[in-house]
């Protein structure tokens, strides 16, 4: 996802985003620790994504811990 997109989310949208870019990327690293992830390029997709959207949370100073 571009950064445009994830500026035109609204709060909620955004750190609904966030949760699910860390399980993806959680789940990634679990394949590739045992050894069953293929395209091994998805991981670097995978954390620049979530850098990006923590980026966005982080410029409009929301906690992007929150629950």
């Amino acid at each position: 996802m571009n950064a445009k997109d994830l500026r035109d989310m609204n709060e909620r949208e955004l750190v609904d985003h966030l949760k699910t870019a860390r399980k993806d990327l959680f789940g990634l690293r679990f394949q590739h620790a045992t050894g069953e992830l293929e395209n091994t390029a998805g991981l670097r997709t995978a954390k620049r994504d979530l850098a990006r959207a923590l980026t966005v949370a982080r410029q409009r100073e929301i906690d992007p811990n929150r629950k």
